[in-house]
């Protein structure tokens, strides 16, 4: 009998979209033949979204979900908008985000996750070949701290949605739950770039410097009443500067519900503390694929 290697388990997963432990069991069956073990999980049903693997799975759910400290946000993306409506995925949602909240540190260790007896890859294989369409576990945001609470907007059924958000809170746990459900809100409102000044990726800042530096000077360049280069360099840029931080950054925005208050003060005012937070949107960072409408009709004359 030949021997099953990881590598062969890998090769037939990713051509059929079948779950690890069905591909190994397809190639074991079949003495290792890779065309055979695909036929044997066609046979199964096992392969239906082999020729789906390379669609774009930009639509689906976020499901999220916190207890004692410690909260999830799990990203499961569909082809179609309709499937992300359909409760079968919705129950699946579930049950990953359960799973997740329980032993997840990666999506990695939630696919090898056991799930109802089995793994979470196995069980995500088989409802892509129930449901028709593929499906991906592509993110998990995991977040912790004396509080934390979640938030879902738009949501599709409880605990899930098009983004979820969660926000880590130190203080008084009942106002931490109560001002933390208004501060998540805020978040999947305005979707800051960071927490902090401090937290905010350097890179963003230097590039946004550059902008601020280069549209001032053109702006002076250009202007009947030119000012003095130090008034530019002191003046103008700086101020633009603290107004980008301002708008970009967690606790320097104005909180929607008080705009007379930044986050930070309103946090202080509460007497609790944000720690940290999370947005996740779906489908966030996919290029999704399109067509014209000449494209599509052509494609469809061609068979």
């Amino acid at each position: 009998m030949s021997t099953i290697t990881a590598a062969m388990v890998k090769e037939l997963r990713e051509s059929t979209g079948a779950g690890m432990m069905d591909a190994k069991k397809a190639l074991t069956e079949n003495d290792g033949d890779m065309d055979a073990a695909v036929d044997w999980l066609r046979t199964k049903g096992l392969a239906k979204a082999a020729k789906k693997a390379d669609r774009v799975t930009a639509e689906g759910l976020i499901g999220v979900s916190v207890a004692d400290g410690r909260g999830v946000a799990v990203e499961i993306n569909s082809e179609t908008d309709f499937v992300a409506k359909n409760g079968d995925f919705q129950t699946l949602v579930r049950e990953i985000t359960k799973v997740a909240l329980q032993t997840g540190e990666s999506v990695e260790v939630v696919r090898a996750a056991d799930l109802n007896g089995e793994t979470v890859d196995t069980v995500l294989g088989n409802a892509i070949a129930r449901i028709g369409e593929n499906l991906t576990l592509r993110r998990l945001h995991v977040l912790e701290g004396d509080t934390v609470v979640s938030y879902v907007h738009n949501a599709a059924a409880e605990g899930m949605g098009k983004i979820g958000v969660l926000v880590a809170l130190n203080g008084p746990a009942e106002k931490a739950k109560e001002i933390g459900k208004q501060f998540a809100m805020h978040i999947a409102a305005t979707n800051p770039l960071s927490l902090s000044e401090a937290t905010l990726d350097p890179s963003i800042v230097e590039r946004e410097l550059a902008v601020q530096t280069a549209k001032a000077l053109e702006e002076n360049a250009t202007s009947a009443k030119p000012k003095p280069e130090q008034v530019i360099h002191n003046n103008i840029i700086p101020g633009r500067m603290k107004k980008f931080l301002a708008e970009n950054t967690l606790l320097g925005q104005a909180f929607v519900i008080n705009p007379d208050l930044t986050v930070e003060a309103a946090a202080k005012e509460a007497g609790v503390e944000i720690t940290g937070y999370a947005r996740v949107a779906v489908g966030e960072g996919i290029e999704k694929k399109t067509e014209d409408f000449a494209a599509e009709v052509a494609k469809v004359l061609q068979g």
